[in-house]
């Protein structure tokens, strides 16, 4: 009689036991699925970039792009980001530099149309805030570790019930690590290697 009491008080305690680790998993679980997310002003945001001509900087900016954003400081396992930019929209304000830069020569828009980011995960560490994934540009793959900068969050002053964010990225790659410039470009003495990229996006979301 005491065994069977001892058993069933037993069992019951690993099944509450085992019953509030599922519940405490599932609350994880969800809670890192869920982040916010963010729709991208266009009219405030720019993929500028810099690449030394010589001695001097020549300055550049993508038109076109897409992203899907979900970022949220508090949950870093549930945030995700990807981007793609169309090399076409490629903008230098020299229409023959443009089209040269879309040639085989260098990206080969023709042949590999879009640059692509897809985050792996984000990452906090002593105090910075980095996204690292995979960056493809023509058709070399890398991973890469974006530095963020959270430039400032708050109510959105003129759309009602919306949160606004600002964020900034400046880094740089290394042009011929993905096969930008080939034949004699693939040299530095003309075109340098360092692409500085300074990306500044304003991001929007619903509450």
């Amino acid at each position: 009689m005491h065994l069977h009491v001892y058993l069933t008080m037993n069992t019951k305690k690993i099944f509450n036991r085992t019953l509030a680790v599922l519940i405490l998993f599932s609350s994880i679980t969800a809670y890192a699925a869920v982040a916010h997310s963010w729709k991208i002003d266009k009219t405030h945001t720019g993929i500028n970039f810099s690449i030394n001509h010589f001695f001097s900087a020549v300055t550049g900016n993508f038109k076109e792009y897409s992203g899907t954003i979900s970022f949220d400081p508090d949950n870093l396992e549930g945030s995700s980001v990807s981007f793609t930019i169309p090399v076409t929209s490629v903008n230098t304000s020299d229409a023959k530099r443009d089209k040269h830069l879309q040639s085989a020569d260098f990206f080969n828009a023709k042949k590999f149309p879009n640059i692509t980011f897809t985050s792996d995960k984000f990452l906090m560490k002593d105090g910075k805030l980095n996204v690292l994934g995979d960056l493809t540009i023509r058709d070399v793959t890398k991973k890469v570790a974006f530095p963020i900068e959270i430039k400032g969050r708050m109510d959105h002053p003129f759309m009602k019930n919306s949160e606004l964010l600002g964020i900034a990225i400046n880094t740089k790659i290394n042009r011929t690590s993905f096969g930008v410039g080939t034949g004699s470009w693939a040299a530095t003495s003309v075109v340098g290697e360092d692409v500085l990229i300074s990306i500044n996006m304003e991001l929007t979301r619903k509450k």
